[in-house]
């Protein structure tokens, strides 16, 4: 499963280190497909309430000053967690090969930014950090456009059990981080079933880690 370019000869036990934020559904993202690709990665964990994605030595490495980071043992770093997934799945499995497919895949993963990431992620914060009633209007506003988003999500998977093709791709792995943490935002996620029932499909998969350890 390990990408042919990742067979060389290191010096030192990795050859990936990965900078991220306990909570970050991106950085989430990246570290389920890490372990389902089986590359050993060494992880640093920002405190990005202690603003340590602006620090100088962390921007260098982020343009954007922001987590996932996917840095090489050359000194290189790749960011974004699309760019940074499409990278480490290229090779695999979790890419069809078939021109349409992976054209599918690609369109499922722009949709995820576009029209779901930052309504569930910002109600999400919200919640977590305890300004849901200051936010409240806001709040509403992002659960209008997820819903939205969410009811697409739930008519495309209501017939399928995977977004593209018969198999686990990496559109299921992108669009699945954030949609399995919708409800910590507020969603009434019991409103769509189809979308249950993939989360957990997904979950299920090899190499799969849960978001905090333990869960």
């Amino acid at each position: 499963m390990i990408p042919p370019r990742f067979f060389l000869s290191r010096a030192s036990r990795y050859i990936l280190r990965l900078y991220d934020s306990r909570y970050s559904g991106n950085c989430w993202k990246v570290r389920i497909l890490l372990s389902q690709v089986g590359l050993p990665f060494e992880r640093v964990t920002l405190d990005l309430a202690k603003g340590e994605a602006a620090e100088p030595a962390f921007r260098r490495k982020s343009r954007f000053a922001r987590v996932p980071v996917l840095e090489f043992d050359d000194g290189r770093t790749l960011v974004e967690s699309g760019a940074i997934l499409l990278y480490l799945a290229e090779g695999t499995r979790f890419i069809p090969q078939d021109p349409f497919l992976r054209a599918e895949m690609l369109g499922w993963l722009f949709f995820e930014q576009a029209d779901l990431q930052k309504p569930i992620a910002v109600p999400r914060v919200c919640h977590l950090r305890g300004l849901a009633a200051s936010m409240a209007d806001d709040i509403a506003r992002f659960h209008k456009e997820g819903h939205a988003a969410l009811e697409k999500l739930e008519q495309w998977l209501a017939p399928r059990s995977w977004l593209v093709g018969d198999g686990y791709t990496l559109a299921d792995l992108a669009l699945s981080c954030y949609v399995s943490l919708a409800d910590q935002g507020g969603y009434d996620m019991a409103r769509y079933p189809a979308i249950r029932a993939w989360t957990e499909r997904v979950a299920a998969q090899p190499g799969w880690v849960p978001l905090l350890p333990g869960e």
